[in-house]
């Protein structure tokens, strides 16, 4: 009898094995592959054959012990796969290439890696979980994504990877499966899980679908015990097989099946499917078709091992139907098990060949009839490129979901009306979103330990935006709010307009009880320091908002729910590689800095690069000044000197200009009536802006309110203190006469002009066009530039008399002065003309961050518009960045730097367009915009630290070797 049964059992296999219209397991050269195994399977003894049937666990973190025992079930036991888990890279290569070694006929190779090598290996890329990129709307990234993960395990002689997850997670309370899926559409998570398979054996490794038939609507864990799923046939087949019948059609390579109770496809609920023939022969192959590898879930898992023995379990698996045993506890026991079964005829050799076979088919499918060991050189490099970072971010901007935006606040518009806080919720890390929310405009970040005494801070916020980060260690941590947290953010949001921003599961809003009080909502699925970066990026417009819901939020909010938004063109922040520059060149700028500062070019600097509207570099070297103090941060202020030319005095030129208050034709009798009859009367403001007017270079105003013997400051002009007569101040106690302004003004008017036509870079313009714009608007020059450009910019570290809003560490010293202030300056401008005007000048004083710098030259770059908004035409632009006077050798635009036309002069690299233009500044300042590269580049220094005849930088060149490092670092494209 028994025979007979063993009989009709391998009949079915056989009768049933082309049931299935794909066999994945073919390889291309089908008669190569089948006289391969052929070979190899006739040659085997039948203690070969059982051990063909086990894949055991290996580890690269263990010590020799572990190593001797994994050889020995080689050697001895024939063991023909090996599933590795934690450890290192390098050591499972190492490893991986000794077993391999030890093997008679090559080993498979497994691997858990759902979200990539890092899902156990230390030092390697990790990638979003399912349920992250079950948001992402276009299923050809989740296919990159898969060739990506099946480059690496190539690249670490893996053979099968056991992903993707195939659960349709419909039960929320799910402890196991939750972020691992792709979600609770069953059409989304086999879109998801297709596109996945296809990727990673587009490398030759043989992706998994698990868990088999369907652990999605569990409320238990199989590791720890027997999950139940009491459902009828018709609704797994409507839901939970679903996905595997799209799976298999379209090429899976193998399957693995699920400890699980399922009454109505095995009536012996204590039988796990694993060990089910009813479902593994029945359904899986007969009734379903697959002919693919099929692998039972860890059988060191409660759900299988509470049903008997080690060795009768493994037994029952491959009389289920299974072709390999996944971590066995013990394969001595279990290989004497199954002679025993053989002896009693209760497992046939002709089944335990169908299975071997069908291993030796995946083995070469895999590539191991040309078995090759690993390169164990340069391991980490290749499992964490660059292409990695780009796939993730890609994968994370298409994915993070607006849920919610009543207010339409999202992206955030309008700068100039908000006033933005901070809130954080949750026990997790949030630096990485708060930081960059602050790359955007100024967000403050409020916190108490006490309801009321929060609410009484957040009071003057027009805006808020609420974080709750929870960990990212890995899936199954819990996302959920504590009952405190729900408290605070509903009456947080019943008094202000918030954003909640949401860094973990989606089903953590299932815990709010109403949603009407709270504007806007984003999901971004994970807290990764990239998740939150791009968070705070989207919330801001840099790019536009794609993702949707893999689950729904109750009744509020429904499966595939996502909002689109559109970007405003403010900066990304990312990495090189994504607008085609090098890394790698780029680094020479850290070998330049290391010039710098070991030759004390100056004590510390800022480098900003960005192109095509996006950040690449945002870094900081050295500190504040040579002691050592302070280093110095991306935040940090340095005084601008004459870049404040082309970030302050200019914009409001050009829209003077567009509106008619200032034409370029215009005069400066025009402009300022007080200069006619004057020797400057005719000169144009064309002419003045391109240094064309022939007015002297600079007049060092402040000698003249000196003793001239001993150099110091004339109690007719200063006072320590301000009184009604010394009312401008123009440093730390120090006030001039407020009516020295007027002689200013008068020496300008009364100087002579330059006997010989030509160029000669002039300051003394800039002095007459505050006044004239101040005129014209009616409003100090610092004011009107910061309300028309800089607040809705975001330009919050940009600013005139810095110490009035900024603490004195936040500002960079420029200069010890000992000939006229006779201090340190700190927060007060180091050009002597503009600090005797108490600081604001159109030609120096205005102080700012790289970063800022950056935003200012990417809204000329994009002709005007930038965060959604449009400050300058396109023509205005246009007109300003052209020379009028090349023909008598002037290089300059109108106010602009350009590109020079002696090739003797080092304005620039000589190395960028004839479009491109900027500026340099006294104090080792430089920035310069090249529309036909899109590049953007800022250089911010205190050379003149600590005294300004400290010429290093200038003349090496260094701020012009940069930008040349930079232009080199374009890839070809």
């Amino acid at each position: 009898m028994k025979k007979k049964l063993a009989l009709l059992l391998f009949t079915l296999f056989v009768s049933y094995a082309n049931a299935q219209t794909v066999d994945p397991l073919l390889a291309k050269d089908v008669e190569a592959q089948n006289i391969w195994v052929d070979s190899i399977l006739k040659n085997m003894s039948i203690d070969e054959k059982i051990g063909q049937l086990f894949m055991v666990q290996a580890y690269s973190n263990l010590d020799k012990k572990h190593e001797d025992f994994i050889t020995e079930m080689i050697e001895k036991y024939h063991v023909g796969s090996l599933i590795f888990m934690q450890g290192t890279p390098e050591k499972q290569a190492a490893l991986n290439n000794k077993y391999q070694e030890a093997a008679k006929v090559p080993l498979l190779i497994g691997f858990d890696g759902e979200w990539g090598l890092n899902m156990r290996l230390d030092n390697t890329y990790k990638f979003p979980w399912n349920m992250t990129l079950g948001a992402i709307r276009n299923d050809s990234l989740i296919q990159e994504f898969g060739a990506q993960v099946g480059k690496h395990c190539k690249r670490l002689g893996i053979h099968v990877n056991f992903a993707p997850v195939v659960d349709v997670n419909v039960n929320p309370a799910n402890p196991i499966i939750g972020n691992r899926s792709f979600g609770e559409s069953k059409e989304n998570v086999t879109e998801k899980a297709i596109a996945f398979t296809k990727g990673m054996q587009s490398y030759g490794v043989m992706a998994n679908a698990k868990h088999f038939p369907g652990h999605g609507d569990t409320a238990s864990d199989s590791h720890h015990t027997l999950p139940v799923l009491n459902f009828d046939k018709a609704r797994l087949d409507s839901i939970e097989l679903y996905p595997y019948r799209k799976i298999f059609d379209a090429g899976v390579a193998s399957v693995m099946t699920a400890h699980l109770n399922i009454p109505s496809l095995e009536p012996n609920t204590s039988l796990p499917t694993s060990l089910s023939n009813n479902v593994v022969t029945k359904l899986l192959q007969q009734e379903m078709g697959f002919n693919g590898l099929i692998i039972t879930d860890g059988l060191n898992m409660k759900g299988a091992t509470n049903y008997a023995t080690s060795a009768e379990i493994d037994l029952a698996a491959i009389q289920a139907g299974n072709d390999l045993l996944l971590i066995p506890q013990n394969v001595p026991a279990s290989i004497a098990l199954f002679k025993k079964a053989l002896e009693l005829n209760t497992l046939t050799e002709e089944r335990i060949d169908f299975s071997v076979r069908k291993i030796l088919k995946a083995k070469y499918w895999a590539g191991l009839n040309n078995y090759k060991p690993i390169e164990e050189e340069h391991i980490h490099e290749d499992l964490n490129a660059v292409e990695d970072e780009l796939l993730h971010r890609k994968l994370i901007k298409n994915a993070i979901t607006i849920v919610k935006n009543e207010k339409g606040n999202i992206p955030v518009t309008n700068l100039e009306n908000r006033k933005i806080a901070y809130v954080k919720l949750g026990d997790a890390e949030n630096d990485a979103f708060v930081n960059m929310l602050k790359n955007y405009t100024k967000v403050d970040v409020v916190s108490d330990l006490n309801l009321a005494n929060l609410s009484k801070k957040l009071k003057p916020y027009n805006l808020v935006i609420v974080g709750f980060h929870k960990s990212n260690d890995h899936p199954w941590k819990s996302y959920k709010f504590t009952n405190k947290e729900l408290v605070w953010l509903q009456e947080i949001a019943r008094q202000k307009e918030i954003i909640l921003n949401v860094f973990t599961s989606p089903y953590s809003l299932l815990q709010l009880k109403s949603f009407t009080n709270i504007k806007g909502i984003v999901v971004s699925y994970q807290n990764s320091k990239l998740s939150q970066e791009l968070s705070a990026q989207l919330l801001f417009g840099a790019f536009d908002a794609k993702g949707k819901l893999p689950v729904s939020i109750g009744e509020n909010f429904k499966v595939n729910h996502g909002l689109i938004t559109n970007k405003l063109s403010r900066f990304e922040y990312t990495i090189p590689e994504e607008v085609g520059l090098s890394s790698k060149k780029l680094a020479l700028i850290d070998q330049f800095a290391d010039t710098i500062l070991k030759e004390k070019m100056a004590p510390g600097f800022q480098v900003f690069v960005a192109r095509k509207g996006k950040v690449v570099l945002q870094k900081s070297y050295g500190y504040h000044t040579y002691e050592k103090t302070f280093q110095v941060k991306n935040s940090d202020l340095y005084d601008l000197a004459s870049l404040t030319k082309i970030l302050a005095s200019l914009p409001l030129i050009m829209k003077a200009e567009e509106e008619q208050k200032i034409p370029l034709t215009a005069s400066l009798r025009d402009i300022l009536p007080s200069f006619a009859n004057s020797n400057k009367e005719t000169i144009t403001v064309k002419e003045i802006l391109s240094h064309y007017g022939r007015l002297k270079a600079w007049i060092p105003f402040y000698v003249d309110t000196q003793d001239s013997i001993t150099g110091e400051n004339l109690p007719t002009f200063y006072s320590n203190k301000k009184t009604n007569k010394f009312q401008i101040k123009v440093a730390e106690k120090l006030f001039i006469t407020k009516s020295y302004k007027d002689s200013i003004y008068k020496y300008i008017k009364n100087a002579d002009q330059r006997e010989r036509e030509g160029y000669k870079y002039s300051d003394l313009g800039y002095y007459l066009f505050k006044e004239a714009l101040e005129v014209k608007y009616e409003k100090p020059l610092d004011k009107l530039v910061d309300e028309t450009f800089y607040q809705s910019l975001g330009a919050d570290r940009t600013t005139y008399l810095p110490l009035e809003k900024f603490t004195r560490n936040d500002i960079v010293p420029t200069e010890i002065d000992d000939y006229y202030r006779n201090q340190l300056l700190q927060g007060y401008v180091h050009d002597m003309g503009a600090a005797m005007l108490g600081g604001v000048a159109g030609h120096a004083g205005l102080f700012a961050n790289a970063n800022d710098v950056g935003k200012i030259m990417q809204m000329y770059l994009q002709k005007g518009f930038y965060g959604g908004k449009r400050y300058l035409k396109p023509e205005t632009i246009n007109k300003f960045n052209t020379r009028y006077y090349a023909d008598k050798k002037v290089r300059r635009g109108l106010g602009f730097d350009k590109p020079q036309l002696n090739p003797d002069v080092k304005a620039t690299c000589g190395c960028v367009s004839d479009t491109s233009f900027g500026h340099s500044g006294f104090t080792g300042t430089y920035t310069w915009a090249d529309p036909e590269s899109q590049i953007v580049y800022v250089f911010l220094s205190n050379r003149v630290f600590p005294h300004m005849d400290n010429k290093g930088l200038i003349k090496s060149n260094m701020r012009t070797k940069i930008q040349q490092a930079i232009q080199d670092a374009i890839i070809n494209e």
